[in-house]
């Protein structure tokens, strides 16, 4: 898709990290923490439920890689691994991305909950 921003990715190649033969990965221009990166496939689907097994597969291989280098140049104490699926869940690029987001102690005042977070009353149990 010409306007699809992670389809440009794709072709630029510049602020691609890492990739394979049906994934890629970059850094999160908005990052949330230092190391946060973001994995797509290079065809374009709008969500992780338009995905194929070989390409979910592929990102989650890349997953893989990328914690072995974050944890290398950043040394995080805790990852989250998530995505959005529509715009009520939050996604506002319509291209499927994984955010992997390293955590370190002390990011916030308690973590507990993770990613319960996405609806905050909700967060703590």
């Amino acid at each position: 898709m010409e306007d699809c921003l992670f389809c440009k990715w794709n072709e630029n190649k510049g602020k691609i990290v890492l990739e394979n033969e049906l994934a890629f990965a970059g850094f999160d221009e908005f990052a949330v923490s230092k190391g946060h990166l973001l994995f797509m496939t290079k065809r374009h689907v709008k969500d992780f439920f338009e995905t194929n097994l070989q390409e979910r597969q592929a990102i989650f291989e890349l997953i893989d890689e990328a914690k072995k280098m974050i944890d290398e140049k950043f040394h995080p104490t805790g990852y989250n691994i998530g995505m959005n699926c529509g715009v009520s869940a939050g996604q506002s690029v319509m291209h499927v991305h994984v955010h992997l987001i390293p955590r370190y102690d002390g990011d916030v005042e308690n973590p507990r909950g993770g990613i319960r977070g996405v609806i905050p009353q909700k967060q703590n149990y």
